[in-house]
């Protein structure tokens, strides 16, 4: 794309409207300034988007306007006709560039009068006013290309007068979420741009089309960590050498934290990978205020609020003739709950039934060199890939989805994270459990299940 054929957008408003948060929000840049003060932006300032170095448009950030009212008098009267207004706003830019009185509304007319077009921001939750009126009558007299977004800052009381006051000065009036508006969302918009100018019609198809194939790359990129992730953890192991086959509680525990060290720092890995494919490197370590996923992986309340639930595992267990643990998994497993079931269909789903308390597999080896080898892991618990699954794929829709206006922490409805298991069909668990047993009991993985897994979390990820 040629750097004339690419559009541009001047965010214009009243002071303290969210123009910076469009800004942010639509050029995916979490570098923008945004503040609750007024006055933040004191200059036009370029955004470009930019995929793989390609620039899709430009958004430019302005100030807000602050003598709209003085300024139209002044042009009012100038003004002979219809025909000489775009002349006058031309004489009131020249007679003022340099004169700080009028400088923030010199500020948003130079992009503008350079061929930007216009995006007007208002706040929905505030009530109409006359001050407003200035401020669209000066940016009508410019004859650019204009839309009107209605913010959601402080609610929805008054959007209906918006709209109707809006009408009379804008050919396309849009309710826009810059805080929370998601993908489907800005690329709505992006096409309501394409009837606001035709010549702008390719230019921003082009910049849609390309939006969306970099959404799938950036998934198919996540899945794939994922997938690796989950094969990882559930291989892992910790080992030291001894001089007999006699073991030590302390010695069992320390190999134990090892081994949970080093699961809860890949997971951290694949957070922060996640967070790179996305478009958040720069984004600081908010994973870690968030309630539930700053559970402990290991807790007993990640196992709740992200494994499946004992009848959950059963039944996937027993369908898929997944087998797991032992004695003591058998024990302790609630086994009074299956009572009517078959026998061979006994054994897998009470297998699948676990507490969170006794982690991983715990072996001992001769070694040929002479002297012992003391192995804890992998992890053996069958619900254990389910709370990791759980976690980091929580994880990727919240960053995948996650707005670059919004400054806050990462939050989730703790309802929502209970509902994960129920997210997933009987047959889809079959299958994940089936992959999950493969690497339980071979440690590898083949290439045929590896796709399969890839495309278990394509679906699980959407």
């Amino acid at each position: 794309m040629l750097m004339d054929d690419i559009p541009r957008f001047a965010i214009t408003g009243h002071p303290n409207k969210g123009k910076s948060s469009i800004v942010a929000t639509l050029a995916e840049d979490a570098k923008v300034g945004i503040s609750d003060l007024p006055g933040t932006t004191t200059q036009a300032r370029v955004y470009p988007m930019r995929i793989d170095g390609q620039i899709l448009y430009e958004l430019i950030d302005t100030p807000g306007f602050q003598r709209a009212r003085e300024m139209l008098e002044w042009l009012k009267a100038r003004e002979t006709s219809v025909v000489n207004r775009y002349q006058a706003i031309l004489e009131f830019q020249k007679q003022y560039s340099e004169d700080p009185h009028f400088h923030d509304e010199c500020q948003i007319l130079k992009p503008i009068m350079g061929g930007a077009g216009i995006l007007y921001v208002v706040d929905g939750g505030r009530p109409y006013g006359p001050e407003y009126e200035c401020e669209m009558q000066i940016l009508q007299w410019t004859g650019q290309p204009r839309m009107a977004l209605i913010n959601l800052i402080g609610g929805e009381d008054y959007v209906d007068d918006w709209r109707r006051a809006l009408d009379q000065y804008f050919s396309i009036v849009r309710v826009f979420d810059a805080q929370r508006a998601d993908f489907s969302k800005r690329i709505d918009l992006l096409r309501a741009f394409q009837s606001l100018e035709e010549s702008w019609s390719t230019s921003i198809g082009v910049a849609v089309d390309v939006l969306l194939e970099n959404r799938v790359q950036r998934q198919n990129r996540s899945v794939r960590e994922i997938a690796n992730f989950l094969v990882d953890v559930m291989c892992m192991q910790e080992s030291v050498a001894l001089k007999d086959d006699k073991v030590d509680v302390a010695t069992e525990q320390k190999l134990l934290q090892r081994l949970q060290g080093k699961i809860r720092r890949r997971e951290q890995q694949t957070y922060n990978t996640i967070q790179q494919i996305c478009g958040y490197a720069e984004l600081e370590r908010h994973i870690e205020q968030v309630e539930i996923l700053n559970e402990d992986l290991f807790s007993a309340r990640s196992f709740k609020l992200f494994g499946l639930s004992n009848s959950q595992l059963a039944l996937t267990g027993a369908a898929s003739g997944a087998a797991a643990g032992g004695g003591l998994d058998v024990l302790t497993g609630g086994t009074s709950l299956f009572m009517g079931a078959g026998l061979g269909a006994l054994f897998g789903g009470i297998g699948a039934v676990f507490s969170a308390r006794r982690i991983a597999e715990v072996q001992v080896f001769g070694n040929a060199m002479g002297g012992y080898e003391y192995r804890v892991g992998p992890v053996a618990k069958p619900n254990f890939p389910w709370v990791v699954l759980g976690r980091v794929v929580l994880f990727y829709k919240l960053i995948s989805e996650r707005n670059h206006a919004r400054r806050d922490a990462l939050l989730i409805d703790v309802g929502s994270a209970n509902n994960f298991s129920e997210s997933i069909g009987l047959q889809q668990r079959q299958a994940f459990n089936r992959i999950f047993k493969m690497l339980r009991e071979h440690r590898v993985i083949d290439a045929k299940s590896m796709e399969k897994l890839t495309q278990l979390l394509v679906v699980l990820c959407k």
